[in-house]
């Protein structure tokens, strides 16, 4: 299990510094000079170029790549061009909003998904099976910032259960967590529909195998067969599926927290990338780069820990 999980660290990383030097230099094809955007369309070409050399932008990209990497590795992701804070402060302000919207979002889809996943496959080809696969396509089809436009018309507009915009006052969790209702019911619906088939597909496979036909032969009840023997195993590739789905999830939430107008890291790149602040885009992408690795590897590492075989293919 150690050298599978250092094995799987070291592509981690190697995947981390590949993506660091693809987003350096897919950010500079931009159209637009920062310097001549901060400073104004009056600025002197003295000051203009005093802000270039201030900020390294005049020095060859692959010298400004080398530097980004560099103080990337040492935590410095440089300053924003407009406040001059440090990125890494401004990133790690809106993280946990982005993070919380995530993660509340993952687990509607867990807590949706499975249990229709199970119910699929106890009542394969039933009414229930059409219903629940009826409704897990729709919502792979629909995309999330279409569900939330509707969810926030139907009800915060009009029934006005809850509300529309923002993320609620700090300091007060529980109504910060009454504003994630229907954000994170938008984001996370789609997978909903994801893990209802996959764990649909698996239980199914699971059932077919001799040990569960035993189990059944000893009399156990269905329940206990479904959710204590078969769901152990039909588990393993939606733990997997999890560790993509929350990458995706954060990637997912620029356009729920633009409809809903939260704060958060999506929001800021956003505003970053029409202002061309470099860094704070480059800061931004990054942390959620690493934040999507990091959830591929614990999944990685989670099923390697529930399934031996996985760690043995190594």
């Amino acid at each position: 299990m150690l050298a599978y999980a250092v094995n799987r660290l070291a592509l981690a990383c190697l995947i981390v510094l590949v993506a660091m030097m693809i987003l350096f230099s897919l950010i500079h094809l931009v159209p637009g000079d920062p310097a001549s955007i901060v400073l104004g369309t009056r600025a002197t070409p003295e000051l203009v170029q005093a802000f270039r050399d201030r900020m390294g932008l005049d020095q060859p990209l692959a010298v400004q790549l080398f530097r980004f990497v560099m103080r990337s590795v040492q935590g410095d992701l440089g300053r924003d061009l407009f406040t001059n804070q440090p990125v890494a402060e401004v990133v790690w302000r809106e993280l946990p909003h982005t993070f919380a919207l995530a993660g509340l979002g993952l687990g509607w889809s867990v807590l949706l998904g499975i249990p229709f996943g199970c119910l699929s496959a106890a009542f394969r080809n039933g009414w229930i099976d059409r219903v629940a696969g009826v409704v897990a396509v729709s919502a792979i089809a629909v995309p999330s910032f279409v569900v939330a436009i509707y969810t926030l018309l139907i009800f915060a507009v009009g029934l006005r259960w809850f509300p529309a915009l923002g993320a609620g006052p700090e300091g007060q969790p529980l109504v910060q967590l009454w504003h994630l209702v229907l954000p994170s019911f938008a984001l996370g619906l789609g997978w909903v529909g994801y893990i209802c088939r996959l764990v649909r597909a698996s239980m199914l496979e699971v059932l077919a195998e001799n040990h569960i036909r035993t189990a059944r032969a000893f009399g156990l009840p269905p329940r206990r067969i479904l959710f204590t023997y078969a769901l152990k195993l039909a588990i393993l590739p939606t733990v997997t599926l999890l560790g993509t789905g929350t990458g995706r999830l954060l990637s997912g939430a620029v356009f729920i927290e633009i409809v809903f107008n939260r704060p958060g890291v999506g929001k800021l790149v956003v505003e970053a990338v029409n202002t061309r602040n470099y860094p704070i885009v480059l800061g931004a992408v990054l942390v959620t780069t690493i934040c999507f690795v990091l959830c591929t590897l614990a999944s990685d590492l989670a099923a390697a820990l529930l399934d031996p075989r996985v760690r043995e293919k190594l």
